[in-house]
């Protein structure tokens, strides 16, 4: 089926109108929400922990900052956007005392709501909106007048308004511009998750490790397996975001589109989707939500083991060094992607 699209037509800004947003949180995506809200008209604080050091940050932008049950407290509707492991402990610390009837609580990524994390009362609407796209991207296409195309979902409707409400708040950000997806918190929830483990971090590193260390274990120096393996697989995934699989295939030569599609079905194929299908079991029952909370509460300790194996590997020794010839590439971590607790 089909997902339905909204746009700027669909969407109503009077919603907005003598409301207050509170943006809890100035990491990637708070930043860009609360700015782009700003310059729509829209009155909008920002939340943040005491000491906090995104407030110089937010102050200079313009915004009024406070700390998070404060900000909880003045606005209509309350917008979380720190790490999943987070808004448990301050939605019940600072969130919940402070929500008046009527008001709304917002969400960009459904985890808390879908596993009961949280579990809003029952006289406020409860609504996602979910950019895709990381926040720099969502700020910056925004000031050169266009959008990043948004999901939205309802979870629970007590005004009657909560649709109108949730679009008006995509319109704001820039998300109409594009086009906003309509899902479920549910569905938004489970897809990330598997997407995630499966293709976009998991997998695509283990590809890249396990191709790496078979050219390694052949012979081949490992910075032409580094080259072949992960240094060239920007270009292959900037064709396919641009122009689609049939897109990429068009631009690279014949010989690797001959390559690609006769021999990824070996590397790829129905054993690996039973493991697929494993492991979005495991999402959808909620066990790896279990396990990830379970991890939290014990310490990251499986998370720290597994970050200093990566740190440790040959792909990784290797890449800082061919990366350090590269001056183009910012000598830095990119943390556009992540929100911290603030």
């Amino acid at each position: 089926m089909q997902a339905k699209t909204y746009y700027k037509s669909d969407a109503d800004p009077s919603m907005l109108k003598n409301k207050t947003v509170a943006i809890i949180g100035y990491g990637s995506q708070g930043h860009a929400h609360a700015l782009n809200l700003k310059e729509s008209g829209v009155d909008t604080i920002v939340g943040l922990r005491k000491g906090s050091s995104s407030q110089k940050d937010a102050e200079n932008a313009g915004l009024k900052v406070f700390s998070m049950s404060e900000a909880a407290a003045k606005a209509d509707i309350v917008m979380i956007l720190i790490p999943d492991q987070f808004q448990k402990e301050i939605y019940e610390r600072d969130i919940e005392p402070n929500l008046n009837s009527g008001d709304a609580l917002a969400f960009a990524h459904g985890f808390n709501i879908q596993y009961d994390q949280i579990v809003p009362p029952e006289n406020v609407d409860v609504f996602m909106v979910a950019p895709k796209g990381p926040g720099h991207l969502v700020r910056r296409v925004y000031t050169e007048g266009s959008g990043v195309p948004c999901l939205f979902a309802v979870y629970q409707d007590f005004t009657g308004n909560t649709t109108k409400t949730a679009l008006a708040y995509a319109d704001a950000i820039g998300g109409t511009r594009a086009g906003v997806l309509e899902t479920t918190f549910k569905e938004e929830t489970e897809t990330d998750l598997f997407g995630e483990q499966v293709v976009l971090c998991g997998g695509v590193s283990e590809l890249i490790k396990g191709g790496f260390e078979t050219l390694v274990d052949a012979g081949y120096q490992p910075e032409i397996a580094y080259f072949e393996c992960l240094h060239e697989l920007k270009l292959i995934v900037d064709l396919i975001y641009e122009g689609g699989i049939e897109g990429m295939y068009y631009s690279v030569s014949d010989t690797a589109e001959y390559g690609g599609m006769v021999r990824g079905t070996e590397v790829i194929n129905e054993q690996t989707k039973e493991r697929f299908k494993d492991i979005l079991k495991r999402v959808q029952n909620g066990e790896f939500a279990k396990e990830w909370i379970n991890e939290n509460k014990t310490g990251l300790k499986r998370l720290s083991s597994e970050r200093a194996k990566l740190g440790d590997h040959q792909i990784e020794k290797v890449g800082k060094q061919l990366r350090s010839m590269m001056d183009w590439i910012p000598n830095k971590n990119s943390e556009e992607s992540v929100e911290t607790a603030e």
